[in-house]
């Protein structure tokens, strides 16, 4: 297939909902995917709206100014990108000012969830939060049709099950369906996905073709709140001080004395760099133990976990099973999905044991289930066992 045939197919994503394009409200960042997603969009046919959320304060609120639709408008970088694309496909450009959802939902929560010994995923909740919550609330009031993002990942309705179903993108590479495990049967109703079909390459080559000013902007591969990577140090002055940045033991699994460690915080499940204790081989962090406030490491051996549990659950067929049932499950963004067993444990807690033992998942991280390329849906760690 062909680039202009992959572009093409994005006609038929509609299927199972309406017949034709209908109204969209496309999710703009300011970067060069979600740039190619409402280009895709107008050529296609669909009458597109281009939307930018302000989630942080490098916009200042003096500079968001409503307009007639309850909409505003903002004047940093990434806005400015955006509307000029908008600009150059004639298509209206609103900013949301979304600062103070994205500070409670996501920011509160990747601290608090830290300061508890966890290892949260803030795109996960920035996702389910704000770029799906949000717009669609927006898109609703809007008398809009759909929500299209940048995201990587497909959609197709399934004639024989009467539903819709979430899929990888084509391009493994970039997949981002692990983000979006928590994509309901309403939500992905009013959703389109136009690069799913398409690699990276070929979205910058897009980009380039229709002259964009987004075309060889970088992606971004820190936490946009935290772009220096210092979870400790945001987390410190965002929280203040708090008992996971005081000092304490380093200590192994029968709880003898290695060396002491520079604060809880400062470290995440797994984490074999950094720890600060000579030994015969590489020291992995095992657990953090906030009662008594050791870290506990050991060797690699050590790491390998024979399954999680998992709660805050969404399956996205929207209904429970009963039993067991093979799938693949990832438990890292970058994992390659591994063959697994997983069973409703309670009303919202699944139990999935691998078939071979895997590298422990940090709580806070999502098990993500596959049945090869669709999503069937995840949950929250809350511990390996």
């Amino acid at each position: 297939m062909n680039l202009r045939e992959k572009k093409d197919g994005i006609g038929t994503i509609a299927s199972g909902a309406k017949e034709g394009p209908g109204t969209v409200m496309a999710a703009m960042s300011g970067g060069v995917d979600s740039s190619v997603c409402a280009l895709l969009l107008q050529e296609a046919g669909y009458e597109v709206v281009g939307a930018t959320m302000v989630l942080r304060d490098g916009t200042p609120a003096e500079s968001v100014a409503k307009d007639e639709d309850g909409a505003s408008c903002g004047s940093s970088a990434d806005v400015e990108d955006a509307r000029t694309v908008c600009r150059r496909l004639g298509v209206d450009h609103y900013v949301f000012d979304l600062r103070h959802r994205f500070g409670e939902a996501v920011v509160d929560r990747f601290c608090d969830d830290y300061l508890c010994g966890q290892t949260p995923n803030p795109c996960i909740d920035c996702n389910r939060y704000l770029k799906f919550e949000a717009l669609q609330k927006a898109r609703r009031e809007m008398g809009l049709d759909y929500v299209a993002t940048g995201h990587y990942a497909r959609r197709a309705w399934d004639e024989d099950a009467g539903r819709w179903k979430l899929l990888r993108a084509c391009d493994a590479a970039k997949d981002q369906s692990y983000v979006l495990y928590h994509l309901t049967q309403d939500t992905l109703a009013h959703m389109l996905f136009p690069l799913g079909e398409l690699t990276k390459g070929e979205v910058r080559e897009l980009a380039r073709a229709h002259g964009f000013v987004t075309a060889e902007k970088p992606e971004s591969q820190d936490i946009c709140f935290v772009p220096d990577g210092d979870y400790a140090g945001f987390i410190e002055g965002h929280r203040g001080a708090a008992a996971a940045f005081e000092p304490g033991d380093i200590v192994n699994r029968e709880g003898r004395v290695l060396g002491e460690h520079g604060g809880l915080v400062h470290y995440t499940i797994g984490q074999r760099k950094g720890i600060g204790v000579a030994a015969p081989e590489p020291l992995y962090v095992l657990e953090k133990d906030l009662t008594a406030n050791r870290l506990v490491v050991g060797f690699k051996d050590e790491t390998l976990s024979r399954g999680v549990v998992a709660c805050d659950v969404n399956l996205i067929g929207g209904e429970s099973f009963a039993g067991s049932r093979a799938v693949q499950v990832k438990t890292h963004y970058r994992q390659r999905p591994v063959a697994a067993i997983v069973e409703m444990s309670g009303d919202d807690e699944l139990t999935i044991t691998f078939d071979e033992p895997q590298r422990s998942a940090a709580p806070g991280q999502s098990a993500v289930l596959y049945d090869g390329d669709e999503v069937l849906g995840g949950g929250a760690i809350v511990r390996a066992f």
